[in-house]
């Protein structure tokens, strides 16, 4: 059987959509493979998403096979790492090793949408709060429960959900470990969509394929200027608008989209992003 088939994280090309299949049975633990495999794949993204290529990924799709996303991640890791030498220093590559993923993943310059169709614990929920878009199905509950083997969420989560749903609400995620429902993150800003059960993962696939089809440089640019608006401040945002967006004029995208709104018109243009 082919290496890749049986990959626990791996990538599989629908059209212009890059998607990212977490399939690691039956709850989809992160184990040191799963790690390791979603290293490789980060690293694959970004080679897939490179703008130089024709043949680029114009979004990036992530997705669970099985009945949940991820019980989390396997506990006898973290044991392992408690147990043999100089665990705090270890402790410290692997929490390293992970955000530089979450950074790659946040810094990919396409749109990026998690697809979260029930259970998600730990790493799979911090990993979808790298994504610009996190969609839910109704049934689809989430978790930082690190609580519970004495450890905090370090992939990134809790500075991730102060930036979706303020520091109070991050706060009560961690400190509680309860598991919160779709429609509660929906209102906490945290999920952007909550979706319904009955043709989740199709009508995910449809979202991705519908911002890969749009102007995909002026994409790259609105994530620029969100990251720098909420890093650092409108202003910050502001100071990059004349080179960031200025550069759309000279884009392939923005000639093609005018061209076609003022030969179709408004509503009707057959425009599609490069």
């Amino acid at each position: 059987m082919n290496e890749a088939a049986v990959a626990p994280v791996r990538i599989e090309r629908d059209g212009d959509v890059a998607v990212v299949v977490l399939d690691n049975p039956p709850l989809n633990l992160f184990t040191p493979a799963v790690f390791t495999a979603l290293d490789a794949v980060t690293r694959e993204l970004v080679a897939r998403t490179d703008p130089a290529r024709t043949d680029r990924a114009r979004a990036v799709l992530f997705e669970a096979r099985g009945k949940v996303v991820s019980g989390g991640v396997d506990v006898t890791f973290f044991r392992d790492i408690a147990e043999g030498p100089e665990p705090a220093a270890r402790g410290g590559e692997l929490w390293a090793q992970l955000l530089r993923v979450a950074q790659t993943i946040e810094d990919l310059p396409v749109p990026t949408v998690f697809a979260a169709h029930g259970l998600t614990l730990t790493a799979a929920f911090e990993l979808s709060l790298c994504c610009d878009i996190l969609l839910a199905a109704e049934k689809a509950s989430f978790g930082l429960v690190e609580i519970v083997v004495g450890l905090t969420p370090s992939m990134g989560g809790p500075q991730r959900l102060a930036e979706r749903a303020g520091p109070a609400r991050a706060r009560e995620l961690v400190f509680t470990g309860e598991r919160y429902p779709a429609a509660v993150l929906e209102r906490w800003n945290v999920v952007n969509r909550v979706l319904p059960d009955d043709g989740f993962p199709e009508a995910a696939r449809a979202y991705a394929q519908r911002v890969a089809a749009g102007p995909t440089v002026a994409h790259a640019a609105t994530k620029q200027l969100v990251v720098a608006s909420v890093r650092d401040g409108a202003r910050a945002a502001d100071a990059l608008v004349p080179a960031v967006s200025g550069a759309l004029f000279a884009t392939d995208d923005l000639r093609g989209a005018v061209a076609s709104f003022l030969t179709d018109g408004p509503g009707r243009a057959t425009y599609s992003g490069r």
